[in-house]
């Protein structure tokens, strides 16, 4: 009797770990974060810095980030397949997604999101920058930046920011 319990026991959680080992794991955790705007001058400006203060770290491979310009230029773009190779987020590299509100140019993209096997620690911070000719940022106009864990399909920093 004792043999049968043991044996449908072994088999019960054999078949429920199989199982467990098929969920989804959890997505990272950013306790906090923070963020900014750098108003756009001439041709310059129009920084985003999004800086993750604590929680999981988080590789860049599995990271999109999304802006949300829609109240500001009327778009919404997506920076895909991070990190970006030299930080420069051009289309077709298919680094962008949806709208192309990004600045293009060389090294446009920094931090843990524009370099190889980056991954992002609390206390870093990741840049890009808005291109003026794509979306005009005037003083006041805010966009809406989310950082998407892309296995689990989480956003796991979100950040609302003014042009100062």
């Amino acid at each position: 009797m004792v043999a049968i319990v043991v044996t449908l026991a072994a088999t019960i959680s054999t078949f429920a770990l199989g199982y467990a080992d098929e969920l989804r794991s959890p997505a990272p955790v950013v306790g906090e974060s923070s963020g900014e705007l750098v108003p756009q001058e001439g041709d310059s400006g129009g920084v985003v810095r999004i800086t993750h203060l604590g929680g999981d770290t988080l590789q860049a491979s599995n990271l999109e980030i999304v802006v949300d310009a829609r109240g500001a230029c009327g778009k919404t773009g997506r920076l895909v397949n991070l990190p970006a190779s030299g930080g420069d987020p051009r289309p077709e590299d298919e680094y962008v997604s949806g709208d192309d509100v990004f600045d293009n140019s060389y090294n446009s993209v920094g931090g843990p999101i524009g370099e190889a096997g980056g991954r992002w620690e609390a206390g870093e911070t990741s840049s890009f920058r808005i291109a003026k000719s794509e979306c005009e940022l005037d003083q006041g106009e805010a966009i809406t930046v989310r950082v998407v864990h892309t296995p689990t399909n989480s956003v796991v920093i979100e950040e609302t920011l003014t042009a100062g």
